[in-house]
C-alpha cells in the first residue's frame, strides 16, 4: 500500500484537503492519517492531485507516430505524455493505404499491452471512412467507403471510429457496429452533413463529434450543420484547446452549452514535445512553427498541444473552472469509454497526477508506480 500526503485532492468534483489517498495497482480510500503497512509515502507539497489524464485522439509525439506501426514508435509515445500528465491514450490512425492501416492497427493489437509509460487503451480510427470534401490533414486519395472487412480483425481493440455519416454505406456500417460493437465509439467528423443528417445518424449510433468545427461545414444561423447538431443534442464532443484550432470565444461558448459532454483532446502529431521544424503526418510534410502544424498549403496538420496545456488554455481563455477542465480530460472521457479511469474512487485504477497552479507536471502516477518525475 502507498500514500499521497499534503496534497489537494480533487474528490467528486471538489477539492479535498487535510486527506490522504491510500492506493496500490487500484485507489483504495482516502485516510485521515497514514496506516503502519504503507510502504511508500509520496508528498505532494501542497500541490493538486489528480486522476490521470486520458487523451482520445492523439497521433504521435516526440517524434514518433501510430502510422510507424512499430513498438518503438509506440513506446516513444507512451513514454513522453507521461510529461504532459497522460497515462493513457487511443492510438490514433490517419487515412493511409488500406496496408498502411492494417500495419498500424496490427501493431497497436500485438503490443499495447506492452508500453511502460502511458497505458494504450485501444485505437481511435480516424479514417479512412470520410468525406472528402472535408478532408483537412487526411490524404483524400485513401478514403473509401465504410467496411467492416478492413476493420474486422481488430474490433476488440478499436474504442472509437471517426465517420461522415451522409457517405454511401455509413448508415448501415454505424448501425451494425452500434448493434454489435457497442464499446466502440461512433463519431462525426472529417464530414459536410447537415443539421438533418447530423441528428439522424445520432438515431443509428453516432455518439461523439471530433475535434467540434474542425473539418466540418461552419455553423450558420440558417444552415446549423453539424455544430448547430452536437449544440442541439446531448452527444459528447471533443475539441482542440490550443487556441490555433479554434478562438478562445469558442471555446468558452463550447463549454457554456456542452458542459460535462465536452472532452478536451490534443491531436498531436509526432512534432508534439518537439522542436520547431519539418516533419510528416499521414506521409504529407508538416512544418510546425510557433505551436502550429500546418501542411504546404497551409491546412492545419494536427497539433503539438499538450493535454496540460490545453487545461491551463482552457481554465485561463475559455472560462472553465479547474474541476471543469480536470474533467473533461479524466471524468468525462473515462466514462465515455466506459472504463473505471478518470476518478479518485476506490476500485479505480491507479492513474494520477501531481500538477502545480500552473499545471506544470510534478509526478506521473500509473498503475500505482511513478513513471515521471519533473
Amino acid at each position: 500500500m502507498k500514500t499521497i500526503i499534503n496534497a489537494k485532492l480533487i474528490v467528486d468534483d471538489r477539492i479535498v484537503e487535510g486527506k490522504q489517498l491510500l492506493f496500490d495497482d487500484k485507489i483504495i480510500s482516502l485516510s485521515d492519517e497514514t496506516p503502519a503497512e504503507c510502504v511508500e509515502i509520496i508528498d505532494a507539497g501542497g500541490a493538486y492531485v489528480s486522476p490521470g489524464f486520458i487523451d482520445i485522439h492523439i497521433h504521435g509525439s516526440g517524434g514518433a507516430d501510430v502510422m510507424d506501426s512499430t513498438p518503438e514508435a509506440l513506446q516513444t509515445i507512451s513514454s513522453i505524455l507521461l510529461r504532459t500528465g497522460t497515462t493513457s491514450f487511443l492510438a490514433t490512425t490517419m487515412t493511409m493505404s488500406e496496408k498502411a492501416i492494417d500495419k498500424a492497427l496490427r501493431n497497436v493489437k500485438e503490443h499495447a499491452e506492452t508500453m511502460e509509460g502511458a497505458k494504450i487503451l485501444g485505437i481511435h480510427l480516424e479514417g479512412p471512412f470520410l468525406n472528402p470534401e472535408k478532408h483537412g490533414a487526411q490524404d483524400r486519395q485513401y478514403i473509401r467507403e465504410p467496411s467492416i472487412e478492413l476493420i474486422e480483425p481488430y474490433l476488440d481493440q478499436i474504442r472509437m471510429i471517426t465517420i461522415a455519416p451522409e457517405m454511401p454505406e455509413a448508415e448501415s456500417f454505424i448501425k451494425y457496429l452500434s448493434k454489435h460493437y457497442p464499446h466502440i465509439v461512433l463519431s462525426i467528423g472529417h464530414s459536410e452533413a447537415t443539421f438533418e443528417q447530423s441528428k439522424e445518424s445520432f438515431d443509428w449510433g453516432i455518439s461523439h463529434a471530433t475535434h467540434l468545427f474542425n473539418a466540418m461545414n461552419p455553423y450558420h444561423h440558417r444552415k446549423p450543420g453539424i455544430v448547430g447538431a452536437v449544440f442541439d443534442s446531448d452527444i459528447s464532443c471533443d475539441i482542440i484547446a490550443d487556441l490555433v484550432h479554434t478562438h478562445p470565444s469558442v471555446l468558452k461558448l463550447v463549454h457554456r452549452v456542452k458542459g460535462e459532454r465536452l472532452i478536451l483532446i490534443t491531436d498531436a502529431m509526432r512534432a508534439g514535445c518537439m522542436k520547431n521544424g519539418i516533419y510528416d503526418l499521414g506521409g504529407r510534410r508538416v512544418t510546425v512553427e510557433e505551436g502550429k502544424a500546418t501542411l504546404d498549403d497551409g491546412t492545419l496538420a494536427g497539433s503539438v498541444l499538450k493535454m496540460n496545456d490545453a487545461l491551463k488554455h482552457m481554465t485561463e481563455a475559455a472560462g472553465m473552472t479547474l474541476i471543469e477542465a480536470v474533467n473533461a480530460v479524466t471524468k468525462v472521457p473515462g466514462e465515455k469509454l466506459g472504463l473505471k479511469k478518470g476518478e479518485l474512487k476506490s476500485g479505480y485504477d491507479a492513474d494520477m497526477v501531481i500538477f502545480d497552479e500552473d499545471f506544470s507536471i510534478i509526478t506521473t502516477i500509473v498503475n500505482g508506480e511513478v513513471k515521471y518525475k519533473g
